[in-house]
């Protein structure tokens, strides 16, 4: 009986540790990254927060070189909408909306009409998810 008790615990053991392999927990805290260039007079960023190996809340949206966030820019919302079918401030939410269920970035779908914003999410998702596993909260500048 203490034999088999014995090999259950180490059976038990080495599914933990297998189980474990490869996945690092991400540290709690606030962490961002943003693109290096502006591009159509656009820089986008993404804030994610992290509880409990958990992202609990992110930000995706971009701003312009005096700091105005593009999902606020009404006369570019109602121009993008008609030629795109989609807007700023209704892709942004939908990317994070999908990053926060499903925890990870490659799991999220593009998005029709935003598809150099959806490249530039994938990109800023995969550096955030590295920095809160290492806890530098230090701004990833992604290219």
């Amino acid at each position: 009986m203490k034999r088999i008790i014995y090999l259950l615990i180490n059976l038990v053991l080495i599914l933990f540790l297998f189980s474990s392999c490869g996945q690092s927990k991400m540290k709690d805290g606030f962490y961002t990254a943003e693109t290096s260039n502006f591009e159509h007079g656009w820089k986008e960023y993404l804030c994610i927060m992290v509880k409990n190996n958990t992202i609990v809340y992110a930000e995706f949206n971009a701003k312009d070189s005096s700091g105005f966030i593009k999902a606020w820019d009404n006369a570019y919302m109602e121009r993008m909408c008609v030629v795109n079918g989609t807007y700023p401030n209704e892709y942004t939410r939908n990317y994070v909306s999908q990053l926060i269920h499903t925890q990870n970035p490659t799991e999220v779908d593009t998005i029709s009409g935003a598809t150099n914003s959806g490249n530039n999410f994938f990109k800023l998702s995969a550096a955030v998810i590295e920095q809160a596993k290492t806890g530098d909260s230090s701004t990833v500048i992604v290219e």
